[in-house]
């Protein structure tokens, strides 16, 4: 059989039943299969006179097989040859756990954990003989937020909605999301695409992110507008503002949301033309360095009547960092919250280097900015928020004994409201209706039910962490720390997390040389923050 022998069976075919129509007449057993093969037929002489795939020229009609099966390999992989417990971005229990919580199911295993509890790598929380008899609501698992120079400081959950934007999301996505928020008395981070009317609907508390590209708060020229600022600040249901200095999946890169995309809507909640290209730059212009960042800081603060203001960053070079933090330091002038973004975060599109190769891990971020804040007698004024694939509650277990108040997730709450992983979210053709902007698509999403979803998932992850913070004798997350995470080393001996995690001493940065500051295994950093410049990135 020749690699033509498809092509040449349809011509053959087409002659075939063509003769049949000529003597027998036409009926539906001729024209429907002379109809198919001529069809095949057409499409293998196109085959041959096409020079953009070679494999269709050798292979003409059956070569098209090929990018049929490539087209469906995620969800052939994704149903049938992954395991439970394969996490590419996020494993089947995982998804099922979020499922489960979010329709107010049941998430209890039968027979035993399927975790091989001697890998290298695993852990396990260490908990008590005498565990906690008071139950803890979920609504008693918050943090305030706002120093002293802040006049409305906001109690926030410490499970919470990350960054995602109105046209990432679909409306109907935002309006689930704001709803569950609502319910649950939780925050939604709108994303740096400004607040839309889908997010005011149901009134849940939201944390303004404020982007590159300043959407809602932008002069024509893509500038820093002080008055739209705030107009849009004075919002009461905006409970603290974020000013987003990178995100984990694309760090140190700018976006563009062609003008193909942007609809009337989004355009007027970004306030940017429409047929014209929506660019986020990659760095910010209302300020130049770490000590214009915190003078911009304070006055948005003082012009948002008090409200919590912060910055959000994946961690690129320690020096960027240890900028900022030198800058609080001459200054003082701090930011009321820090929301870590690690490299594993990130729920839009990014190009595959950015995503697998840029910039540093959540744990690790967030391990270096607690340790230095504390070295630098910040760290009880300054509250950290942490995003980067936090599904359950030993996620955020785990994150805040390494040094977190609050979580975020995305993700998390993207499968509350139906996501599949699908992972066509940059294509518009998302087939749940959460990440795109197809009409018809996004129908297929009921808010109000979702919404539901949205609730029942936060309020069981939170029943769920509350459980395990009463195993552990515990009344709250911040009583948590790295000694209660015990990890298989990869010699398969478990250690806990305080073993291998940065530790500094309190004042450390301020009473000592970098040196003595940072320990022997971290010499790096000390050299790091010698060269850091609070005067310039």
């Amino acid at each position: 059989m020749t690699r033509y022998f498809v092509w040449q069976l349809s011509i053959a075919m087409s002659l075939y039943f063509g003769v049949l129509l000529v003597l027998e007449g036409a009926s539906k057993n001729t024209l429907i299969p002379l109809c198919i093969f001529f069809a095949l037929s057409v499409v293998g002489v196109i085959d041959q006179l096409q020079k953009k795939h070679a494999i269709l020229r050798n292979y003409p009609i059956i070569g098209h097989l090929r990018f049929w099966l490539e087209f469906i390999r995620p969800e052939i992989r994704q149903y049938f040859l992954e395991s439970d417990s394969e996490k590419l971005p996020f494993s089947r229990n995982q998804r099922a756990l979020v499922y489960q919580r979010s329709k107010n199911l049941s998430d209890q295993r039968p027979f035993g954990t399927i975790e091989n509890v001697y890998r290298n790598g695993y852990e396990w929380l260490s908990y008590s003989n005498s565990p906690s008899q008071v139950v803890i609501k979920p609504n008693d698992l918050r943090v305030s937020i706002g120093s002293e120079t802040c006049s409305q400081p906001y109690s926030i959950s410490v499970f919470n909605i990350s960054a995602m934007s109105f046209g990432s999301l679909s409306a109907n996505a935002i309006l689930a999301l704001n709803k569950g928020a609502r319910l649950g008395g939780f925050a939604q981070d709108t994303g740096e695409g400004s607040v839309s009317e889908y997010h005011k609907v149901h009134d849940g508390d939201l944390i303004w992110e404020i982007g590159s590209g300043y959407f809602g708060c932008r002069t024509e020229d893509g500038h820093f507008d002080m008055n739209k600022f705030i107009h849009v600040a004075s919002d009461p249901q905006i409970k603290m503002i974020e000013i987003k200095l990178s995100q984990g999946a694309k760090p140190g890169h700018g976006g563009i949301l062609p003008a193909a995309k942007i609809t009337p809507e989004i355009a007027q909640t970004r306030g940017v033309p429409m047929g014209v290209d929506c660019i986020s730059p990659s760095r910010h212009t209302a300020f130049n360095s770490p000590v214009e960042m915190l003078q911009f800081i304070a006055t948005i603060r003082e012009k948002s009547n008090g409200k919590p203001v912060g910055f959000k960053m994946c961690v690129g070079k320690p020096e960027d960092w240890f900028a900022i933090l030198k800058a609080m330091i001459e200054t003082k002038l701090t930011p009321d919250f820090i929301v870590v973004d690690g490299s594993e975060g990130g729920t839009g599109a990014a190009p595959v280097e950015f995503i697998d190769h840029i910039g540093m891990p959540m744990r690790d971020s967030l391990r270096l900015i607690h340790a230095t804040l504390l070295g630098a007698n910040l760290r009880e004024i300054i509250r950290i928020g942490a995003a980067g694939k936090i599904i359950s509650a030993f996620d955020i277990v785990r994150v805040c004994s390494i040094g977190a108040d609050w979580c975020n997730s995305a993700r998390g709450f993207m499968f509350a409201i139906g996501c599949i992983q699908s992972r066509t979210c940059n294509t518009d053709m998302c087939p749940t209706g959460v990440a795109t902007q197809n009409q018809l698509r996004q129908k297929a999403l009921d808010p109000i039910d979702k919404g539901q979803r949205v609730y029942h998932y936060h309020q069981n992850t939170l029943h769920a962490l509350s459980e395990i913070l009463m195993a552990a004798g515990l009344s709250h997350t911040s009583e948590l720390n790295p000694d209660y995470i015990m990890k298989r080393d990869e010699n398969s001996v478990a250690q806990p997390f305080s073993k291998n995690l940065m530790h500094m001493e309190a004042g450390a940065l301020i009473d000592q040389s970098p040196e003595l500051a940072f320990k022997a295994d971290y010499q790096y950093l000390a050299r790091a923050w010698r060269r850091a410049n609070p005067s310039q990135w």
